[in-house]
């Protein structure tokens, strides 16, 4: 069994942040040169838009890189792409991540269900030790303990 994480604690993907951050950083670049580069026929609002276009994809890469999922006393907030979510311990029913699956699925006391994206399925050893910190401590911090 794993031991239970101290709190508070974040749990965060390292490969999508480092690659989305690349990403970012490259194709903003790239676009910031491309605007000083391109011909004299493309006037001042053409770069403009060019550099605009650049640093909406480095934002939407940012919104992606952001993911995570924090614990703390109080319950766990998910932090998705463009969604965070503030739950209370005892609202947390289970949670689970099949193989295969791209991030963990809460699933919570009012029959809905949320995607964990802080925990990436990609990164499968740590997932895996991500993903046993967290059901300890749902399993020590939730409404009702599992039954024996």
């Amino acid at each position: 069994m794993t031991e239970t994480p101290a709190l508070p604690t974040v749990w965060r993907p390292r490969t999508t942040r480092i690659v989305a951050y690349t990403t970012a950083g490259v194709i903003l670049l790239g676009l910031i040169a491309l605007a000083v580069v391109v011909p004299d026929q493309y006037k001042l609002p053409d770069r403009v838009l060019m550099v605009g276009f650049g640093a909406l994809v480095a934002w939407i890469l940012h919104m992606l890189a952001r993911c995570r999922v924090a614990a703390d006393e109080a319950g766990v907030t998910v932090v998705n792409a463009f969604r965070t979510r503030r739950l209370e311990w005892p609202q947390i029913l289970d949670v689970t991540m099949n193989v295969g699956d791209p991030w963990p699925t809460l699933d919570l006391s009012d029959g809905t269900s949320i995607g964990a994206m802080g925990i990436n399925g990609a990164e499968k050893t740590l997932a895996a030790r991500q993903l046993a910190e967290l059901q300890a401590l749902l399993q020590a911090r939730g409404e009702t303990p599992d039954p024996v």
